[in-house]
Order: C-alpha cells, then sequence, then structure tokens
C-alpha cells in the first residue's frame, strides 16, 4: 500500500493543530476512515462540526490509558502519534505530567498499534529532543527511544515504527505568530524573548508531507528530518508586522522563558554521519546493534569530527521579505490578509 486511498488511520492528538490539518488532508486523498483520538470532548464537538464527514469517528480518551488507545486503534492502517504535553514552561513546571504523556503514553500507543496490527506508527517529535535543557525535550527525547526500542526489540513485527522531528510549525496552537497578530491589532508592542534568538520554520502543510513521507519509506526505527530555513525571532516579527502594514513595529524584549535555546538543533552530529541526503529530507537509520558491543566496530569517528550539528543557526536564513514570503503560504494569514484589504 504506497497511498492512504482506502486506509484507516488512526491519529492521536487528532484535535491539534497537526491532527486536524492531517484529518482535512487524509479526507482529501480519499481515506477509507479516520479515528480520531483526544481527551477534549469540547474539541472534539467543534471538529465534528466544523468536518462534516462520516468517514470520521471520535474516541475520547487518553493516551496514559493503555484501555482507551487501544478502541481507537481498531482496524487502523497508520497511525499518526501526536498526543503531546508540548509547552515548554508547562513541562518545567510539571515535568511528571510530562513523563506520563510523552514517555509513558507513547509507550501505550505503539504498544496498541502492534497488537493491532498496524501497518505504520509515526510518531511526532521535536527539534528540542536534541540535546535536551528542558522536560519537554527531554520527555520527548525518551519517546524516540521508546520508539526506537520497540523496533530493535521486535524485528518480525508487522508494526513499522518511525520518528519524524519538526522545528517550529508556524501557526500552529501555540505559536507565537498569532500572538504577534493579537498584539498589532490591539496597538501593543511586539513581545519577543530575545532578538537573536533563531527557530527552524515549517508550514503545517509541510508537516503532513514528511508525515506520508514516513508512512511511505520508513524502514522500523527511521528518524526523518524535512530540510528547513530559519529566522530570527526579531524578523519574523517584523515580517508579520509588514504583512498587517507596519514596517516600523515596537519591540519589547521580555527575556528567555524556562527551558528555552538560544538555537534549535534538528539533526546531531553524530546523526548526520549516518543520515542519508533525499533531497528534501534527512533519514537517520536505526542503531540497530545488539547488547553485544564486542561484536561491532565503531565507525565513523574521524568524519564526525568534521561534520556540525544541523541547527537553526547554520540551516539558511530568511530575510523579512523571504520570512514574509513563507507566511502567505499559510492559509490562514493569507485569508486575513484578504479580509483586511477586502
Amino acid at each position: 500500500m504506497n497511498s492512504v486511498q482506502g486506509a484507516t488511520v488512526t491519529i492521536t492528538g487528532g484535535t491539534g493543530s497537526f491532527g486536524s490539518t492531517m484529518a482535512i488532508d487524509l479526507l482529501a486523498k480519499g481515506v477509507g476512515g479516520i479515528n480520531i483520538f483526544s481527551r477534549d470532548e469540547a474539541k472534539q464537538d467543534a471538529m465534528r462540526r466544523r468536518i462534516d464527514d462520516s468517514r470520521v469517528r471520535y474516541f475520547i480518551g487518553d493516551v496514559r490509558d493503555a484501555d482507551s488507545v487501544q478502541r481507537a486503534m481498531s482496524g487502523a492502517d497508520f497511525v499518526f502519534h501526536a498526543a503531546a504535553l508540548k509547552q515548554v514552561p508547562s513541562c518545567e513546571f510539571f515535568p511528571e505530567q510530562a513523563v506520563k504523556t510523552n514517555v509513558v503514553g507513547s509507550y501505550n500507543v505503539i504498544e496498541a498499534a502492534a497488537r493491532a496490527g498496524v501497518r505504520t506508527v509515526v510518531c511526532l517529535s521535536t527539534d528540542k529532543a536534541v540535546y535536551p535543557v528542558n522536560a519537554m525535550g527531554m520527555t520527548k527525547a525518551l519517546m524516540e527511544k521508546t520508539a526506537q526500542a520497540y523496533a530493535r526489540n521486535n524485528p518480525n513485527s508487522v508494526t513499522t515504527v518511525a520518528l519524524t522531528r519538526y522545528g517550529n510549525v508556524m501557526y500552529s496552537r501555540g505559536s507565537v505568530i498569532p500572538l504577534f497578530i493579537q498584539q498589532l491589532r490591539a496597538g501593543k508592542p511586539l513581545t519577543v524573548t530575545e532578538p537573536l534568538m533563531t527557530r527552524f520554520l515549517m508550514s503545517l502543510e509541510q508537516s503532513v508531507d514528511l508525515v506520508y513521507h514516513a508512512f511511505f519509506h520508513a524502514a522500523p526505527g527511521d528518524l526523518f528530518v524535512r530540510k528547513a530555513p530559519a529566522s530570527t525571532v526579531e524578523t519574523l516579527a517584523r515580517a508579520v508586522a509588514s504583512l498587517l502594514g507596519e514596517d516600523d513595529p515596537e519591540i519589547r524584549v521580555i527575556g528567555s522563558r524556562h527551558g528555552e535555546k538560544l538555537h534549535e538543533t534538528l539533526l546531531s552530529r553524530e546523526e548526520m554521519v549516518k543520515s542519508e541526503d533525499q533531497g528534501g529530507y534527512f533519514r537517520v537509520p536505526l542503531d540497530a546493534r545488539s547488547l553485544q558491543y564486542e561484536l561491532y566496530f565503531e565507525e565513523g569517528e574521524t568524519l564526525t569530527a568534521r561534520l556540525q550539528d544541523y541547527t537553526s543557526e547554520n540551516t539558511d536564513q530568511l530575510s523579512v521579505e523571504q520570512a514574509k514570503d513563507l507566511l502567505l503560504t499559510i492559509p490562514e494569514l493569507a485569508a486575513l490578509l484578504e479580509r483586511a484589504v477586502a
């Protein structure tokens, strides 16, 4: 099966920005059915009204509850695991909650999918999982290890478990872009944490493309990263302001929040050594060695020293005009600007 046409897909965290965008795209591609799994009945009700399609079924539950997860896996061919605690500050204050959702919950999803005979599970990770300095990144790194451990320990499984790792997804829930728009409309200064802070930028549609790439090309334990440009937070703020007709916005620096880095990393240099350049993507295969390390000889050490991490500082940097062009690919922002002109 090299297409989702006629397939059944389960999306955990299905009412979030990733999940709802993925669901709309799947329906357009002729999917047979979608199981939306999440714990927020209000968001499910809103999504049910917004997407009026009998192919979509809704399951109330929590990834922490293995029984509720299992019910949502029934008949699924593919699983996209997006359910997570994603906000860096809240995970810093409640790290045990991040562990329960991001680590234990991910284990429950993978095990339930395997028991249901799912073809492929793609788990959503983040650049914050690389060299993590905050609880969210640490738990996402452990989620990655959980997925890879399943692939390593179950080489004959019918279920392929793979990973995608993202930077910032523009206009997703919790993104800074809607905040900038709200502040501009209210006549307030734009608040930035640190002007020179850089972040990878990707649209929701590009994130969906990465998931499809993983669905159809992954070997067990593979990690996929989409190549992406980056910009400083100040550049992004000025680009949003310029699109809304404000070329010299007032910018107020509020300082970094709990657990924030100046720059993010999508691939470590150790991963870059093993990676396969697939044009628009990097594929990092699973290290499938057993615990019998004496049977292997470690290669690539001299090459490692010559490579760099793939970071938001050394990737392509966007100018204000380039950031504006990228922002205009966001349907919600383009529609907002059209209404403003009308």
